[in-house]
């Protein structure tokens, strides 16, 4: 069974500690809390929230729609790795730069945030895809699980270095706060470019039967891509499983993004932020890892529906936060849930997947989660402008987290795995 001791598998499983740096330092960390207090310090409140949820949708959206594209591209050229590290060198480079940026600078700071961004989902595109090529369909949601679980475990470690490294600059030799959330965003584009050293170097993709140019698989990837459309929309339970997951990441990925945001904004220390973004992380690696076997005992769908409904509550009970404490509880239950719901959604989407052309499919997925999170930030940011309030901004995010809990309920199971 793939698992700890298949080197491929492993090296699959670290670009999720790679790049899971990226996700916890600059998206749902200090990123927000930088953005609001160092760079955009002379915006409002509700402004500098809109602007960050603006820069998260437009990232989103280029993504959304060159992802499946570039996966039809990549199949047919064979170069899934390629592209994925093209895409990881973006997101490094760009996080990295962050260092460098003065205060009040919150314009770059926004434009980097959009390029870092489309190098860590444009690159999650075609990881995603490669667990086709390190597992069998037996073991799609143990190896998922074990990528996401290593992600939160990797995260977590980077991130309470560099927690101390604010709260304690003097340890580290620097004079200040402001200067140890810079160099956290320095040492989380070396971890991401160290850590993905394991997957160039050990995980083959599938090869293809007759390799070709660029440019030709650049013709015969958008041939195929017109060719995907008329087929998935020919395949009702993967067309269902596609919208529910539209609907639902959305929550999951708006509740990542805007967390920190919606606590600073009742007036939260960011440090008591940055301590429940660390007990999310290290709730969720042991969690993340047990949703592998509970999906077997008790099946992939019915785990998935259960986190979801997790994160109902959250978004509803969110609602009444008005201490500390609430949010210490909160951060823990999204631990319980968050690395789940993805790690088993792309575990089970690969069922769908017809053999060979892994990155093509996945660019849909990707595409779609990518729309999603095209709508949640700006939606939370709508609502807490017109409203005034960022409670209610939290709480809208429900509609979309119940209406995808209703139409997966309806998809019927995958009787084999396309892929295999």
């Amino acid at each position: 069974m793939a698992g700890w001791k298949d080197k491929r598998v492993m090296a699959w499983a670290f670009y999720d500690w790679a790049n899971s740096a990226f996700a916890t330092t600059v998206l749902a960390g200090f990123f927000p809390v930088f953005f609001k207090q160092y760079w955009g310090a002379d915006l409002a409140a509700t402004e500098s929230t809109f602007w960050l949820g603006a820069a998260g949708s437009f990232a989103a959206l280029i993504v959304a729609l060159s992802a499946p594209a570039m996966g039809a591209i990549a199949d047919a050229g064979g170069r899934r790795k390629g592209f994925l590290a093209s895409f990881a060198t973006l997101g490094i480079l760009s996080t990295a730069a962050l260092f460098w940026l003065a205060q009040g600078a919150w314009e770059l700071a926004a434009l980097l945030y959009v390029l870092g961004t489309i190098g860590f989902a444009g690159g999650n595109v075609f990881y995603d895809a490669m667990l086709l090529d390190v597992a069998e369909p037996k073991d799609y949601e143990r190896v998922s699980t074990l990528g996401y679980s290593l992600g939160y475990l990797g995260g977590g470690l980077l991130f309470v270095g560099q927690v101390l490294a604010t709260q304690k600059p003097e340890w580290f030799g620097l004079e200040s706060a402001a200067e140890g959330v810079r160099w956290a965003f320095l040492t989380c584009a070396l971890w991401w470019a160290v850590f993905t050293v394991p997957l160039l170097k050990w995980v083959q993709e599938a090869k293809v039967p007759s390799p070709i140019s660029l440019m030709a698989a650049t013709k015969a990837g958008f041939a195929e891509l017109v060719h995907t459309f008329k087929e998935i929309r020919q395949l009702k339970p993967l067309l269902m499983f596609l919208l529910a997951y539209w609907l639902y990441i959305d929550g999951v990925h708006t509740v990542i993004k805007m967390a920190v945001d919606y606590g600073l904004s009742l007036g939260f220390p960011s440090s008591s932020l940055i301590m429940a973004l660390l007990i999310t992380q290290f709730v969720g690696f042991p969690a993340a890892l047990a949703y592998g076997p509970l999906a077997s005992r008790f099946g992939t769908k019915n785990m998935m529906m259960f986190a979801i409904m997790i994160y109902i509550g959250v978004s509803v009970l969110g609602t009444q936060i008005s201490s500390v404490m609430h949010f210490y509880i909160m951060a823990a239950v999204i631990g319980l849930a968050q690395g789940g719901i993805q790690a088993l959604s792309r575990a089970y989407y690969g069922r769908f997947v017809p053999a060979g052309r892994g990155a093509e499919f996945y660019g849909f997925f990707n595409m779609l989660g990518k729309f999603a999170s095209v709508i949640g930030p700006v939606l939370v940011g709508f609502v807490t402008l017109s409203t005034g309030s960022q409670r209610y901004g939290i709480l809208s995010i429900s509609i979309l987290l119940v209406a995808g809990l209703l139409i997966l309920r309806r998809v019927p199971e995958p009787s084999a795995s396309a892929s295999s």
